[in-house]
């Protein structure tokens, strides 16, 4: 086995192995399953680890060195009306591949699922070049981010109230394991070739500005629409009794799986040939590598979804029903905070966002600290989630004031940070969250007897907002600190070190 895909297997392992113990010690302890439930389960979270090391491996040799050659050549084109076009192409076409799109759109049934996919997918491609214009005029993001999401909390006073927590989910979701490497990559191609001193924090916000688009299209279809409900189907539990029938169940999914994988990288792909063909800036090896990182892409991916949407998104609103239905369902909210924290550790894109925040910023912000940050912010929001479910609070009590302390922080810290917390934001609400921690409220939510639609749904959303705080209050700390280490300090001689009369040290 290549020695790059076992070290990536390995860390895969390491990132999914804590959330499947914490499954187990609910399943031998207050959540019972039957042997067949446990089995699936158990191979899910075997093909979970397997898919996301190929997966994070085919995003490092193809998907990123695409992205960053993309970036790289829309600074170089004089034409600003082709700048434009080609970043709206790229945004509607990677969003049209994302797998996760394929899931929301089942989940709102009042909308016919080719017009929610091509409406959200257009909406991420006007503001993909939206993010790529801030860059070229050195327009500032923290701006730019309150203007918008001003603008969105002005439209969801409007916006049916069934679609509200629907709408900021789509935000979160539409920016997945296929969509972040590719727009990451192009934010470092494209800050890459400025010369100035700000074009390292520039290549941070492509994935804030683009997870705007689907929370504004969505809130606009739902008043276009003026649906009366917002409808989701619950995933259910395979029937098996054996291990050879959890073999099969598997076996029999992978070929769905594996169509719609392939379905949806044929944009991408194609956009690839189109791209070398104009530009002519790959040789033969790199042609090589990158085919061989998509054929890992596509066997990652197949088995990644495989995995977490047979055994994960089932066992998950198992647990939900089952917690919330016994006397000590306020369990729910400690057992949330522990899932969230590892949670995140398992997405596929926030491994690959926490590789080029440390490369980008020559290890000032290391990969354990974007770690941690994130996992303590998305603690934080499942927790929320879980006492929305039980209580029926509003989800506006809750994101309101948290877009408007993270806004204000955005003024006050470094602005690299500001652009590492809002892709954070994005990023952190991949695939695991959407098919593990949505079932897992649902579960919870139908078993209290609650509102789906308006207290389940909005997980997502939350996992997408708390790690604005989280990484930007990390930065703040930072800066505060760098700020007095100098001052702290200072040696009169080889021997001798003084603490600075006027330093609080």
């Amino acid at each position: 086995m290549n020695d790059k895909l076992k070290e990536k297997i390995l860390e895969s392992l390491k990132s999914v192995l804590p959330i499947t113990c914490i499954v187990l010690l609910l399943c031998f302890t207050l959540v019972p399953m039957d042997i067949g439930t446990l089995s699936l389960f158990i191979c899910g979270a075997l093909l979970l680890i397997i898919g996301m090391g190929f997966f994070q491996l085919g995003a490092e040799t193809a998907m990123t060195p695409l992205g960053q050659g993309i970036g790289g050549s829309l600074f170089e084109m004089k034409s600003l009306s082709l700048t434009i076009f080609i970043c709206f192409l790229v945004g509607t076409v990677i969003t049209i591949s994302e797998p996760d799109l394929q899931v929301l759109a089942e989940q709102v049934a009042s909308i016919p699922n080719s017009v929610l996919i091509w409406a959200v997918a257009v909406g991420v491609g006007v503001f993909m070049a939206a993010a790529v214009l801030r860059i070229i005029f050195h327009l500032p993001l923290n701006r730019f981010l309150s203007l918008l999401y001003l603008l969105l909390f002005l439209l969801a006073a409007f916006a049916p109230r069934e679609f509200i927590a629907v709408a900021f989910d789509a935000g979160g979701v539409t920016t997945g394991p296929m969509t972040v490497p590719f727009i990451m990559a192009i934010g470092v191609g494209l800050s890459a070739t400025r010369s100035d001193k700000e074009g390292s924090s520039d290549s941070f916000g492509l994935v804030a500005l683009c997870s705007v688009g689907p929370i504004l299209m969505v809130m606009l279809l739902g008043i276009f629409y003026n649906p009366s409900e917002a409808l989701y189907e619950t995933s259910e539990l395979a029937s098996v009794s054996t291990t050879h029938d959890v073999a099969l169940y598997f076996i029999k999914a992978l070929p769905h799986y594996a169509r719609e994988v392939v379905i949806s990288l044929i944009p991408v792909i194609g956009a690839f040939v189109i791209f070398q063909l104009i530009s002519r800036r790959y040789r033969k090896r790199q042609l090589l590598r990158i085919s061989i990182g998509f054929i890992y892409t596509i066997i990652g991916l197949i088995l990644f979804l495989t995995g977490v949407n047979i055994g994960f998104a089932p066992v998950g609103s198992l647990l939900g029903s089952e917690l919330a239905s016994r006397t000590f369902r306020w369990f729910l909210i400690p057992v949330g905070l522990v899932i969230g924290y590892y949670i995140v550790k398992a997405e596929p894109a926030v491994q690959v966002l926490n590789e080029q925040v440390e490369e980008i910023t020559g290890g000032t912000i290391s990969r354990h600290m974007m770690n941690m940050g994130l996992s303590a912010g998305v603690a934080i929001a499942v927790a929320i989630s879980m006492l929305r479910v039980l209580t029926g609070i509003s989800i506006f009590w809750i994101i309101i004031p948290g877009y408007a302390i993270a806004l204000i922080l955005s003024f006050i810290v470094p602005p690299i940070f500001v652009g590492v917390a809002f892709d954070s934001g994005g990023v952190a609400s991949g695939p695991m969250t959407s098919t593990f921690l949505l079932p897992l409220s649902m579960g919870a939510c139908m078993a209290v007897g609650g509102n789906v639609v308006t207290d389940a749904f909005g997980v997502v959303a939350l996992v997408a907002m708390t790690p604005l705080l989280a990484i930007q209050i990390m930065g703040l700390l930072y800066s505060i600190k760098s700020r007095r280490r100098p001052a702290a300090l200072y040696m009169l001689s080889d021997d001798i070190i003084l603490e600075d009369p006027e330093s609080e040290v």
